[in-house]
């Protein structure tokens, strides 16, 4: 009965993989759809002999200068978003929670969009600057949600911390809109695109900025999985088990806040990449975090750069904002799964 056990349990591991190596495989074949969408067409050919160095300078500019960040940026606040929601659905223990839903990057994102509309006008704000702004947007947010749903008889209500969070939301999004009718009309540009979810930090500073918060927070949650895999289970069950429920959770739920924020200062406001991503990687491999936070990283990768995608594709040379893809795909399903729950 043992060794059939350890066969069995083999046999998942295997499938598990597959099903990542099969998102991997999709992601590459975006990636190279994406690269020739837009006026200029970079032929596999061209594409390769770009790379190696060996291409025109024209195509050295449309590759590395105008599509390649934009399409990394795109993979990275997808991954990042996706774990974001899936750390948060685990600790909630609520299939609705999500960054958007909660209302955390709309307060990180009012944290970036207070800066651009009141810095002065003829200034740059400092790239760098920008997640640590998002980030206390996001944890003031998370702060007010989490007290709000927080039962000291019965720890943290789920039902409560996603009521909670919509309601925070439309307060937040309130204030974005005031915030907007006073801005002049150069800054309301800006503010519009952010506001619609364009990927409008393609460019590699913006890059160089996410990618230190995505190597130091992506490892450090995902040697969290099996606290996370206690955690769902409730904290009674948790706290038998040795857990120090509060202050662990309060760790991941930070590490997710400070995953999201980062990501939402340089995407804009892109809800419904943490409820899909997690779901869909969930469906497939099983609530096991071990596996299911890389393959809800490469699910969220690989929704966003389809999103982005697509948006450039349909109204060449126009454009439709990756966060306006999402949310087509993405209302209907939150509603389906409100209807479920």
């Amino acid at each position: 009965m043992r060794s059939i056990g350890i066969r069995s349990e083999d046999e998942r591991t295997r499938k598990r993989i597959l099903i990542l190596l099969i998102f991997i495989v999709l992601i590459v074949l975006t990636f190279v759809i994406s690269i020739n969408i837009g006026a200029i067409r970079l032929a596999p050919s061209e594409l390769l002999q770009t790379i190696i160095g060996n291409g025109t300078a024209q195509q050295e500019l449309i590759l590395f200068e105008f599509r390649l960040p934009r399409i990394i940026i795109s993979m990275l606040v997808g991954a990042g978003l996706a774990v974001s929601g899936c750390i948060l659905q685990g600790v909630a223990r609520n299939p609705l929670a999500e960054p958007g839903i909660l209302g955390i990057t709309t307060g990180a994102g009012l944290m970036v969009v207070l800066a651009l509309a009141y810095y002065p006008v003829g200034e740059s704000i400092p790239v760098g600057l920008l997640p640590f702004l998002s980030l206390i947007g996001g944890i003031s947010t998370a702060i007010i949600i989490y007290m709000l749903a927080y039962d000291r008889h019965n720890g943290l209500l789920p039902n409560r911390l996603v009521l909670n969070g919509i309601a925070v939301a439309a307060g937040l999004n309130a204030i974005l809109l005031v915030v907007s009718l006073q801005l002049p009309e150069q800054k309301y540009d800006v503010l519009a695109v952010w506001m619609a979810g364009r990927i409008w930090g393609a460019e590699w500073r913006f890059v160089f900025t996410l990618l230190p918060w995505m190597i130091i927070l992506l490892p450090y949650i995902f040697l969290k999985a099996r606290t996370l895999d206690v955690l769902t289970f409730g904290d009674e069950v948790a706290t038998g088990l040795g857990v120090s429920v509060e202050k662990e959770r309060l760790k991941v739920v930070a590490a997710s806040v400070g995953l999201a924020s980062a990501c939402i200062s340089v995407s804009g406001g892109i809800a419904f990449v943490g409820l899909i991503g997690p779901h869909l990687a969930r469906k497939l491999i099983g609530p096991n975090h071990r596996f299911l936070l890389p393959l809800s990283a490469v699910a969220g990768a690989l929704l966003l750069l389809a999103a982005d995608t697509i948006g450039k594709a349909i109204l060449q040379p126009s454009e439709i904002p990756a966060g306006i893809v999402v949310a087509i795909i993405g209302a209907p399903y939150f509603l389906y799964l409100l209807s479920k729950s």
